[in-house]
């Protein structure tokens, strides 16, 4: 490692960082584009959504970020963000990753506030530093007065009260504060799951959760200890940290949207975990788009959790990994930062090995359930407790899960490689940061210099042409609403004539298979097996062998899944490329509706840096499930006829009259009694074409419930990002005006500060792009 080099360049972005906040601090002093009133009239709410970024709330917003660079670029530390959905695994994920279990898993919300997990070499035990508790003291005494009048039994049924959040509810009535150190993985566990039962018993109580509180990264909770892959490595310059920030599904709670992206914009790189069976879920899109969003200033990199869950259909890694780079996240990832697992194998596996290289057996199954865990992963359902006294097989065991979790490679690739090149990451991530900032401020700093020199009369078309945009942007709205209500309701019809003949198509396919003739082939037609008694009907099979019969309706389903295996590989190929088309189609319509007003305000609207961004939930091919197996189960009903109505032999003949439909039907007339097996052909046959009836009932309106929730939701993001960005110009422009018709002694001495800080942003422009230069030939350098 280069460690002058990096101490040198760190030196010069750290003073890159403070010339920017210096920078800043100047651009807050002067007259400023005050947006917050426009966006709340506009919405009805403040948004941050600001076009330029220098408005109040902008510039705050930047100088917390340029602080934050500035506090990693102390430490040298490589920030790594995990994020992904409440289900995907992300806890799990990180433990996986550590090595031993430092965050709780629970089948609900676990991260209401993000956490650092900081990697410290020789600390063993894990160690959680709360220091900035103050704020949660506050709301713990507020709602210990909100509690004292609140009916528990109320409680109780707007919240699901388990033993954690009894143990919660306790800690408040007796006004009991919160910790500021917790050592060990127990004490931590429960502070964290009181952290997160806070945050939705305070939202039942009516009490509001001081999240603002938290929105510096020095603020939130930090967890010390050695990641187990790292213990032993050599040292290296800087710190490996994780950030485990809060999905935007969690705990029913919209203001975490934000604070990701707020998380997502501070950090060295992303790594999203990924749920791989439910990859095109809206909460996974979620998350896809909130990592989009910050990919062109940090790496990004994916885990595809539950990969042990795929089968003989499933897709395999490299389709997986295209799948995601392409149609998921549009090639904002590459396929090589994509790495398929199971984070549940991986933190098993892992934490196994560890307990026997540290005490040389697991501990006690009954004690500890991680363990029975792991014995029914790596030794199988069946697995005894004496199993696990011989160490060496249950060492090879954990060996061999570890390789079926895929973990080795991610570990390898990307833990390794971060917390070798840590201060790298922490140098490249403020270049970029720094980059960003001085692109903004020149674009900024320019508009409002050409503010001032235009004349007074210019200044005042300019604000009257953007009102007609305004208005223009009202009567263009309506009419693209139509033709994209048009676009989609024909690409609906194509796709009700598509499912309708693929349905007719799968019923004809299907129809040979229960004919007589093939039914009496397949079945091995001879005179020993096949009766036809004259009381058996045509669409009837009777056999005396009860697995002969297994066989038949074996061989039946094989033919019959084939055909639908087809089907549903053909549909979601061709739902598929028809949605991928539409998608493209409506985004043009819409590109197209508003390039006449992008034309007749040029410069400004680049200024914003608008896009359109409307995107469809692709067509989900796991939803094509043809569930063909349970269709067959008691198919086979064995009967035992009898010579008179004896005790005992009605159910028998009720359970086979049910099947068949067909009530009393004279069986009181055998004399002898006989056992033979059943199987209704033709009513089989019915039951399959109304569970394919049903299931092309279930995609269409499964397509039509995405497109319209995609289109409504799309068009509304378009056009309200559309209106902002003018309303932001118009309010930049008036300012401008504004401060014409002041004096012109404050007008010169606005123009020369103008000057100043534009000199200075153009120093920060091309001082950090050398920096940035320097840092990846470094970065070159260390690839081995």
């Amino acid at each position: 490692m280069h460690t002058q080099t990096i101490f040198e360049l760190s030196q010069e972005a750290e003073r890159l960082l403070q010339l920017s906040l210096q920078n800043l601090e100047a651009l807050s002093a002067m007259p400023a584009a005050m947006l917050e009133s426009t966006t709340a009239a506009m919405t009805g709410e403040v948004s941050n959504i600001i076009p330029l970024h220098f408005n109040a709330r902008g510039l705050e917003a930047q100088q917390s970020m340029l602080n934050n660079e500035l506090r990693k670029i102390t430490r040298l530390e490589m920030v790594l963000a995990i994020v992904g959905t409440m289900k995907a695994g992300k806890s799990t994920t990180i433990n996986a990753i550590v090595g031993t279990e430092v965050l709780p898993n629970r089948n609900r919300p676990m991260t209401a506030l993000p956490t650092l997990i900081r990697h410290t070499p020789g600390q063993k035990e894990p160690v959680l530093h709360f220091s900035h508790v103050a704020p949660i003291d506050t709301l713990i005494r507020q709602m210990q007065k909100k509690l004292a009048n609140y009916d528990r039994g109320k409680l109780a049924q707007q919240l699901e009260i388990d033993k954690d959040m009894n143990a919660l509810l306790g800690r408040i009535e007796s006004g009991e504060a919160f910790e500021k150190h917790y050592l060990g993985a127990e004490p931590i566990f429960i502070c964290l799951k009181n952290l997160n039962d806070l945050v939705r018993l305070s939202q039942v109580v009516g009490a509001d959760f001081p999240f603002a509180a938290y929105a510096a990264i020095e603020n939130i909770p930090v967890i010390e200890v050695e990641f187990v892959h790292l213990a032993g490595l050599d040292t290296h310059l800087g710190q490996l940290t994780l950030l485990d920030t809060p999905g935007p599904n969690e705990a029913g709670q919209p203001h975490l949207q934000k604070m990701l992206t707020e998380q997502l914009s501070r950090a060295s790189a992303v790594l999203a975990v990924m749920d791989y069976t439910q990859l095109k879920s809206i909460s996974d899109a979620e998350v896809r788009q909130a990592i989009s969003a910050v990919g062109k200033s940090v790496p990004l990199y994916a885990l595809v959790n539950k990969f042990d869950q795929k089968d003989r259909n499933s897709d395999d890694e490299e389709q997986v990994r295209a799948m995601i780079s392409g149609t998921l996240m549009k090639g904002h990832i590459s396929p090589g930062q994509i790495f398929p697992v199971s984070s549940m194998w991986g933190y098993l596996a892992n934490r196994a090995r560890h307990e026997l290289a540290l005490y040389g057996k697991l501990p006690n199954p009954q004690a500890q359930r991680w363990v029975q865990d792991f014995a029914e992963a790596a030794l199988g359902r069946r697995w005894r407790t004496a199993d696990l006294d011989d160490i060496e097989h249950v060492r090879h065991s954990a060996d061999l899960l570890w390789e079926d979790s895929l973990f080795e490679q991610p570990i390898r690739k990307l833990i390794y490689a971060a917390y070798a090149n840590a201060s790298l990451y922490a140098l490249r991530s403020a270049s970029h940061k720094l980059l960003n900032y001085a692109q903004n401020a020149r674009e900024y700093l320019d508009f409002r210099y050409q503010g001032l020199t235009i004349a007074f009369d210019e200044l005042q078309r300019n604000i009257t042409r953007l009102e007609e945009d305004m208005a223009l942007l009202h009567n263009r709205q309506e009419v693209v609403s139509d033709e994209v209500r048009h676009e989609v309701e024909e690409a609906l019809e194509a796709t009700e004539i598509f499912i309708a003949t693929q349905q007719n198509e799968i019923l004809c396919a299907i129809a040979p298979i229960f004919s007589r003739e093939n039914i009496l082939d397949l079945a091995g037609h001879d005179a020993a097996s096949v009766r036809a008694d004259e009381q058996t009907a045509p669409e009837q099979l009777v056999l005396d062998d009860e697995g002969q019969a297994q066989i038949l309706l074996s061989k039946i389903h094989s033919s019959c899944e084939l055909i639908l295996f087809d089907a549903q590989n053909k549909i979601a190929r061709e739902l598929g490329l028809r949605f991928d088309q539409l998608e493209s189609t409506l985004a043009r319509s819409l590109n197209d509706a508003m390039r006449p007003i992008e034309l007749r305000i040029k410069d400004e609207l680049s200024h914003a840096g608008f896009r359109a961004r409307i995107s469809f939930p692709a067509f989900q091919a796991n939803q094509l499930n043809f569930n063909t197996r349970g269709l067959f189960n008691d198919a086979i009903a064995p009967e035992s006829p009898t010579s008179g109505r004896g005790q005992g032999v009605g159910g028998v003949r009720d359970t086979v009259s049910r099947w068949l439909n067909n009530p009393g039907w004279g069986w009181d007339d055998y004399v002898v009694t006989r056992t033979r097996y059943v199987i209704n052909v033709s009513q089989l046959h019915e039951k399959f074409k109304r569970h394919i009836a049903h299931f092309c009932e279930q995609i269409r309106k499964a397509l039509a419930a995405q497109v319209d929730v995609s289109v409504t939701a799309g068009m509304a993001t378009f056009f309200a990002e559309f209106s902002l960005c003018l309303a932001g110009l118009q309010e930049s422009l008036r300012d401008s005006l504004a401060v014409r018709q002041q004096n012109e002694h404050a007008t010169r001495a606005l123009s020369q500060l103008l000057q100043q800080c534009i000199t200075t942003a153009t120093w920060i422009q091309e001082d950090t792009r050398l920096l940035r230069d320097d840092i990846q030939t470094l970065f070159a350098a260390e690839q081995p």
